[in-house]
């Protein structure tokens, strides 16, 4: 259980960062960190941070798959959990 904790904290703040990472290429017009790493980040756990990361630094909150989908994985993840513990602990 303490492992699943230190994951979820670690992926979370991985999913931040991506986020303000992002933000800040596309301000400098660098190179860019994928849709699909984004996502992915957040498919293994990060959706949390990076719909916090989202909102904080304003990044990607104009199209609509992040706007509902970041948070909707949250979600899912969150009941996922739930049912986890609930069930087996």
């Amino acid at each position: 259980m303490t492992f699943i904790a230190i994951y979820l904290a670690v992926i979370n703040i991985i999913g931040y960062a991506v986020m303000g990472i992002d933000k800040q290429r596309a301000i400098r017009g660098a190179w860019r960190i994928s849709e699909a790493s984004l996502f992915l980040t957040a498919l293994l756990g990060g959706a949390l941070g990076c719909t916090v990361g989202m909102r904080h630094f304003r990044h990607k909150t104009k199209h609509w798959y992040f706007k509902y989908g970041m948070p909707a994985i949250f979600l899912a993840q969150a009941a996922l959990l739930s049912f986890i513990l609930n069930r087996f602990f």
